[in-house]
């Protein structure tokens, strides 16, 4: 198969590359500045571009870089109704961007499958920076309970749909496979790397202020409503990963561990 990979440099898409590669397929990664033997251009906001980058693909694995749909009609008419894999929201029912691209995509008419993680267990590398420098992890809900999925099993399970049968019209609910708080979660790298980081609560206007300077206000409103749920009512866990790929999902435990440099002082005492 000829496969399209957007986002291929990123957390998800890198790996799904490999997987796809590693399997014997012929892989287009799509960046805005292709370097190497196979890259392909394409640009999001030059949906003519996506199109150029999808013809003659055999099916397309999509990933929404904006926090915003804005244009996503415009790239999921682009794509020219190929089977479309595309990394979703478990939040995705209850609208939003990511319920937004969704729409767009059925709209389309591309046959599709809609992976739909819960929280990403990368998203926690923002904390990279304190846990280097040995300063305070600040965090507005510490108590708030998620079942954060490994990147790696995203691209995995990817990987089987885009190459598998069966998978079209499906709604893949995908997580880790269990609940750990986000301060447990400081505990679990701090272990991995052998420090004891200090968990602080931040006042909810100053966490709301700092995350609205990159996310905008409707988006970062959500988020604090959102997590500020997970305190009482954890993410759920789902076996969907082991369903398919026929293997338990990676533990947080893992992905700390697979990911101790990037948290770890650097020889220079950073």
């Amino acid at each position: 198969m000829r496969i399209l990979v957007t986002g291929a440099t990123g957390n998800i898409g890198r790996h799904v590359v490999t997987g796809l590669r590693e399997r014997g397929h012929d892989v287009r990664a799509m960046t805005r500045n292709p370097s190497q033997d196979g890259d392909v251009a394409g640009d999001f906001t030059d949906p003519d571009s996506v199109g150029k980058a999808a013809d003659g693909a055999d099916a397309v694995f999509l990933l929404w870089p904006f926090l915003t749909a804005d244009g996503a009609d415009a790239v999921a008419s682009a794509i020219g109704r190929l089977p479309v894999v595309y990394v979703s929201a478990m939040s995705a029912p209850q609208g939003g961007v990511w319920g937004a691209v969704e729409d767009a995509v059925r709209r389309s008419g591309s046959p599709y499958t809609f992976l739909r993680p819960g929280g990403f267990a990368t998203n926690t590398l923002e904390w990279a920076p304190a846990i280097r420098a040995g300063d305070p992890v600040c965090m507005p809900f510490p108590r708030a309970a998620r079942s954060l999925i490994h990147e790696r099993d995203i691209a995995d399970v990817a990987v089987h749909v885009l190459l598998g049968s069966g998978h079209h019209g499906k709604e893949y609910v995908l997580t880790g496979p269990s609940v750990v708080t986000m301060a447990d979660q400081v505990k679990i790298i701090g272990d991995a790397v052998g420090s004891r980081p200090e968990v602080v609560e931040q006042p909810l206007d100053e966490a709301r202020a700092a995350m609205a300077q990159w996310a905008g206000e409707s988006f970062t409103d959500n988020a604090m409503r959102y997590w500020a749920g997970l305190v009482d009512e954890p993410e759920p866990v789902t076996n969907t990963v082991a369903e398919l790929l026929g293997r338990p999902a990676r533990t947080f435990v893992q992905w700390a561990t697979d990911h101790t440099d990037d948290f770890r002082p650097s020889s220079g005492g950073e």
